[in-house]
């Protein structure tokens, strides 16, 4: 702030008197019981920075706050007159003075402090920079158990109505008491950080909201479940936008990530509130209780075949509604079949990503690592490979670092991978001319919290040379079944290496793995992985377990495979018949597309 003072510049529509000597600080005036000390008086020369302007005042703030966590250095200034002069803005310093008023509405509210009358005589400085107070880090954290200290203990308590905060009129104590925590910042410019909505909106849009802060009761939707004695006072609703320029959205949901709040802090109808300088915007609709992971064999996709590209996208949007982490097997390098060296993908899943969101859908990121010329098997010189599709908004590599085709990745403590995305011991024999699994470790990108989710897309061998079940060779030739006992066992190792540094880890292993749930590569698999297969957690009806035909059989070569953590989160599981229940011609893949919906939080 400037050190000179400017000219008095004069307000036509408020009454301009001059200072006198004596002077009160907004600490003073709102002090560290619930009602000011200067209830009823009339006090002048009180000096404060505008913070927020609303549509029937201020909001000022000391220049010099003071550190007594008991008293807000926040003030708000009751006065139509104020908000309609364009002299007074944002940033103006203002000496003023006024009467000392505490208003609420109804007896049953608590009341706030605020000075009416007010009276301007100077405005010593403006453009001076405003930063608002972020609860948890300026700010100590709300309380997550009591309200007040006048409760005894139990807000539920039965005799209740014993006391009045208006009566008593406690010292505050807000690293203990809730309501005494929110009436300490009363006025103040605050932001709340990656907040999420833990109730319905009203008809108003005045939603309940947490922020980046201590909770207790939280259920499996992200809301705040009440229990004995805690009926959490770490909530704060977040009331009409300051600058009137839209309401708050009606239709938000219990759990959604929202936007960063920036507001002050207001009481008004009873509750203590945040009026927002602008509207609420919902930043990721339902939460990390809804994760959505899906998997799709694409069948030798590649950026030349734009038909090919717009079908798939068709079935990602319209009937696996662009999950949020989707693996896909079977990309081509950039060239398709061409086989002229080129190994990268990044236009193959560009096109992807682009005709996804050209059709409504998700925008999306791509992940992948680039194998070897010649080495991974499947039509020749298409390098065809496995990769990741994310919701950046959703989801994020967790400590990206991908590797090469040479790098394996590994297990750190923690656990922690090597490499992210990296393959899975790509120079063991096993992989000769076939797919790599590709392992990843994802986090949300909101850095709201949540597990780390680990993945392992998988495009095991195939079963090219298998005989007729009408064939002589009995029991018929399983092609490829020794390939895949070998990539089981390694793809299990490494699984397993995970959960035996953290049991509870979320581990998801998925793709095609072009085997039966029963025959032993499979069963081999998941007696050495320490995962489950989520057809069987999910309770999938064993005849609905299929995602390919032939000859005379509905099968299942694509499989999801989950942790038991993670088995314990699943909230849906569904394989969608968008191939197998078409003619031929009218189907986009060999393989039906799966989808899982997981609680990772």
């Amino acid at each position: 702030m400037k050190a000179t003072t400017t000219p008095l510049r004069w307000l036509a529509t408020i009454l301009l008197v001059a200072a006198t000597a004596s002077a009160q600080s907004i600490a003073q005036i709102n002090g560290d019981h619930y009602l000011s000390p200067y209830n009823g008086q009339s006090v002048s020369n009180v000096t404060g920075v505008v913070t927020a302007k609303g549509p029937d005042g201020i909001w000022i703030r000391s220049v010099t706050p003071g550190r007594d966590t008991r008293v807000s250095n926040s003030l708000y200034v009751y006065g139509s007159a104020l908000v309609g002069n364009a002299s007074i803005a944002v940033g103006d310093v203002l000496v003023l003075g006024g009467k000392i008023s505490e208003y609420r509405s109804s007896r049953d509210y608590i009341y706030m402090t605020e000075l009416v009358s007010p009276v301007i005589t100077a405005i010593l400085d403006s453009g001076v920079d405003v930063e608002p107070l972020v609860i948890g880090k300026d700010t100590l954290s709300p309380p997550t158990s009591q309200y007040s200290g006048l409760d005894g203990g139990d807000v539920f308590a039965v005799p209740n109505n014993r006391s009045l905060i208006s009566a008593a009129n406690p010292q505050l104590q807000p690293e203990r008491y809730g309501l005494d925590f929110w009436e300490s910042l009363m006025g103040e410019l605050v932001t709340i950080e990656n907040p999420r909505a833990i109730g319905r909106p009203n008809q108003y849009g005045d939603t309940w909201v947490v922020g980046d802060w201590a909770t207790t009761g939280d259920n499996a939707r992200s809301g705040l479940t009440v229990s004995a004695g805690d009926a959490n006072p770490e909530g704060i609703l977040i009331g009409s936008p300051l600058n009137g320029s839209s309401a708050n959205p009606t239709n938000t949901k219990l759990g959604d990530r929202l936007g960063a709040i920036t507001g002050v802090v207001f009481q008004a109808f009873g509750f203590y509130r945040v009026l927002p300088l602008t509207s609420l915007a919902v930043a990721v609709a339902g939460t990390c209780a809804g994760v959505t992971v899906g998997a799709y064999n694409v069948e030798n996709l590649h950026a030349g075949d734009a038909a090919h590209v717009r079908a798939v996208a068709r079935h990602v949007v319209e009937y696996m509604r662009s999950p949020d982490l989707l693996a896909v097997q079977e990309i081509q390098d950039d060239s398709g079949a061409a086989d002229d060296g080129t190994v990268g993908s990044d236009a193959t899943l560009a096109a992807l990503a682009d005709a996804i969101a050209a059709r409504g859908g998700a925008a999306y990121n791509h992940t992948y690592v680039s194998p070897v010329d010649g080495e991974s098997g499947g039509a020749p010189g298409g390098n065809i490979r496995v990769a990741y599709l994310y919701r950046a908004e959703v989801l994020r590599l967790r400590n990206a670092n991908p590797g090469d085709a040479a790098t394996a990745n590994e297990v750190l403590p923690g656990p922690e991978l090597k490499v992210n995305p990296g393959y899975v011991d790509p120079e063991n024999a096993a992989w000769t001319d076939s797919r790599k699994p590709l392992a990843a470790a994802w986090e949300l990108a909101d850095g709201s919290g949540g597990k780390t989710l680990f993945t392992v897309n998988v495009h095991w061998g195939s079963k090219g040379g298998s005989s007729s079940l009408h064939g002589d060779a009995r029991p018929p030739v399983n092609g490829g079944v020794g390939d895949r006992q070998a990539q089981a066992e390694v793809t299990a190792s490494f699984t397993a290496s995970i959960l035996a540094q953290d049991p509870s880890a979320y581990v998801v292993t998925v793709g095609d793995f072009n085997e039966f749930a029963f025959a032993r590569p499979l069963a081999n698999f998941a007696a050495l992985s320490g995962l489950r297969d989520l057809d069987a957690a999910a309770e999938i009806p064993t005849a609905e377990r299929y995602t390919y035909l032939y000859d005379m059989n509905s099968q299942q070569l694509d499989h999801v495979f989950v942790s038991p953590a993670l088995a314990a989160a699943n909230v849906g599981f569904e394989h969608l018949h968008v191939n197998t229940w078409v003619a031929y011609d009218d189907a986009t893949s060999d393989h039906d597309p799966s989808v899982a919906k997981f609680d990772i939080c």
